[in-house]
Parts: C-alpha cells; sequence; structure tokens
C-alpha cells in the first residue's frame, strides 16, 4: 500500500464521489445495463456519464485511482469495468486508526 498515492488520489473531490458510487453501484448505476460485466464493476463510459466530465479526465482519474490499489479493473472486449479494491481501503483505514 503506497499511502502517498493514496492521498494523491483522494485530493480531489470528483475522485472521493466515484469511490462512493462505486460503494454502491446498484444505487447509482442502472445495474440491469450489460455494461456491468464484474461483481460491482462500473463500465466506464457510465461513470464518465455520470459525473459530467470528459471521458480523458475520467481515464486519468481512474488510471490514478488504480495506481493507487483503489480500484480495480477487468477488461471484457473493448469495454473496461472498475470497482473499489475494498482490500487496501481496509488496509487505508487500519492505517488511519493506528497511525494517525
Amino acid at each position: 500500500m503506497n499511502i502517498i498515492e493514496i492521498f494523491k488520489a483522494l485530493s480531489n473531490d470528483k475522485r472521493v464521489e466515484i469511490l462512493q458510487w462505486l460503494k454502491e453501484p446498484e444505487k447509482h448505476f442502472d445495474t440491469t445495463n450489460e455494461n456491468v460485466a464484474i461483481k460491482g464493476g462500473v463500465c466506464v463510459g457510465d461513470i464518465q456519464e455520470k459525473s459530467g466530465l470528459s471521458q480523458s479526465t475520467i481515464s486519468q482519474y481512474l488510471a490514478m485511482m488504480q495506481k493507487a490499489e483503489l480500484l480495480e479493473s477487468v477488461r471484457h472486449g473493448k469495454w473496461t469495468y472498475y470497482r473499489r479494491n475494498e482490500a487496501t481501503l481496509e488496509q487505508l483505514a487500519g492505517f488511519i486508526n493506528q497511525k494517525l
């Protein structure tokens, strides 16, 4: 776990909001959509649409969050699906609880 990369990724309101959306994807996205391919996974296009940001900005945000290991991705054909990496989030909570 790279704590600096995690805090960099969390230093933007929209990236934090994306993590919140992905905590309950069925509440924030159309889960009947064929673009939900992995458990809790949401297509980058659906995230981009909900955010109202450009695809390039969302792609950059998701890549940063994945580099920080906050997100996991799976590619199916031309689609990439993202979900939260709960293991990293649990480690982060433990770090904050113990060290900060």
